[in-house]
C-alpha cells in the first residue's frame, strides 16, 4: 500500500525521507516535489526500477526520463564533456527550471530508455528534493502524471493518477507555479574531434527559463526561434 508524508511536518519528512531512500534502494517507485511540478523518481542506475516509471507513466522507451541530480559537480560524472557555454547555463539556472541534454558519459552503467547517446539533466531547488538527491544519487525523475494528462502539481493529483505504482508519495503543498523546466539541447556545443565548429543551443520545450535569459546568457550560441509548433508541453520535471 502506498504511503503519504506531508514535508511540511517535520515528523513526516524524516519519516517520508527515510522511507523514499528505502523504496529507491529496493527499485521502487517515489513521488516527490520539485521546484516546478510534482516528479515521479527512480534508481537512474536500476534498468528495472526505469522501466517501471515507464510502465506507470504509459511512456515508451522512445521518451526515456530526464535525470535529477544533486549538485552541480556531479553534471561532470554523468555527461562527456561540460563545454564553457553549459557551464555558464548551470550557474545562471542551477538549482532551478532548466533541464540540458549533453552527450552522455560512455562509461556510464544504465539505461534509460532510447536515449541516443545522450542524457538530460536537471538541478532542481528545494529543501526536499536537493536532500533526497543527496543521499540516493541520481534519480530518473519524469513529471507525476500518465502521459498525455496534466502535469501533478500535488503529491494528491499524482496519487490519483498513478495510485499504487508508487510506493512512496512526499506532499509538500502545491507546485510553486506548475510550468516545467525548460529543455536545451546542447549536444552540439560538444566537438567530436573532427573538425567541425560546434554547434549552438537549441530550445526542445520551452518552461519556467525563458528564451530570454537563455539570450541573455548565451547571445548567438541559442539557435533562433523556430515556426510555431505544436508540440505538447507540461511533461516532465
Amino acid at each position: 500500500m502506498s504511503s503519504i508524508f506531508d514535508c511540511g511536518d517535520e515528523a513526516q519528512l524524516l519519516a517520508g525521507m527515510r522511507h523514499a531512500r528505502q523504496a529507491i534502494g529496493r527499485g521502487e517507485l517515489i513521488v516527490l516535489p520539485t521546484d516546478t511540478v510534482y516528479g515521479v523518481a527512480a534508481d537512474a542506475f536500476s534498468p528495472a526500477a526505469v522501466q517501471r516509471l515507464l510502465d506507470a507513466k504509459g511512456r515508451g522507451r522512445d521518451q526515456p526520463p530526464p535525470v535529477l541530480i544533486g549538485s552541480k559537480e556531479t553534471l561532470a560524472a554523468l555527461a562527456e564533456s561540460v563545454p564553457e557555454p553549459v557551464e555558464r547555463l548551470v550557474d545562471a539556472f542551477w538549482p532551478g527550471g532548466l533541464t540540458i541534454v549533453l552527450p552522455a558519459q560512455p562509461s556510464l552503467v544504465w539505461d534509460l530508455g532510447e536515449t541516443r547517446g545522450t542524457v538530460a539533466v536537471r538541478m532542481p531547488q528545494g529543501r526536499v528534493a536537493l536532500e533526497l538527491l543527496a543521499e540516493t544519487g541520481p534519480l530518473a525523475v519524469s513529471s507525476a502524471n500518465l502521459t498525455g494528462k496534466a502535469a501533478a502539481i500535488s503529491a494528491y493529483d499524482a496519487e490519483k493518477m498513478l495510485g499504487e505504482s508508487v510506493a512512496v508519495y512526499l506532499a509538500d503543498g502545491m507546485s510553486r507555479d506548475g510550468v516545467a523546466s525548460t529543455i536545451v539541447d546542447a549536444t552540439s556545443l560538444v566537438t567530436r574531434g573532427d573538425g567541425a565548429e560546434p554547434g549552438r543551443v537549441r530550445i526542445l520545450r520551452d518552461g519556467a527559463v525563458t528564451r530570454e535569459q537563455l539570450l541573455e546568457v548565451l547571445g548567438d550560441l541559442l539557435e533562433p526561434a523556430p515556426e510555431p509548433s505544436t508540440e505538447r508541453q507540461g511533461e516532465d520535471s
